[in-house]
């Protein structure tokens, strides 16, 4: 005949196997926090080198403009004016498809923050179950050790008065 486990090394057991698979849940979902950071930190990056960019873009024109008014002050011809105006034109379509773009980068950094406090808040929940369930261990063993103080007084009180 096969004997069943005592309740509480079932008890003992179901909580390792708790805590065993909480390490491994607060363990993933450290990782996919750190991987939240590092699309955050790219997205970040990404926004900021679209911004550079267009900065460069907008002081090209500016200076492009700056030539062609000097240019113009001694003088063009209806070709050259043409040729310089058309070039204007490109840089300005350029400028106007990279501002277009500024929606998208925005977008993104906007989800990468909002899926890394997912992520934060996630592990902070698996934090605070694994304190929690801390807290309650130690709690029930100093009910343990109250209990054993108490029957042990218990003991000695009563072989006190029977002696």
């Amino acid at each position: 005949m096969r004997q069943h486990a005592a309740p509480c090394t079932q008890l003992v057991t179901w909580s390792t196997e708790m805590d065993n698979a909480l390490d491994f849940l607060l363990e993933q979902a450290q990782e996919n926090e750190a991987k939240a950071v590092l699309a955050l930190s790219k997205a970040r990056s990404e926004l900021e080198s679209y911004y550079h960019q267009l900065r460069q873009i907008e002081q090209y024109r500016l200076e492009y403009c700056q030539q062609l008014v000097e240019r113009g002050k001694s003088g063009l011809t209806a070709s050259q004016y043409g040729h310089l105006n058309r070039f204007l034109i490109q840089l300005d379509e350029t400028l106007a498809k990279q501002k277009s773009a500024e929606q998208h980068f925005c977008l993104q950094v906007e989800n990468c923050e909002q899926h890394w406090m997912n992520m934060r808040q996630k592990r902070k929940s698996y934090q605070w179950l694994m304190e929690k369930k801390q807290t309650e261990r130690q709690l029930l063993q100093e009910k343990r050790e109250q209990k054993q103080m108490d029957e042990f007084s218990t003991l000695m009180f009563n072989r006190r008065r029977l002696s």
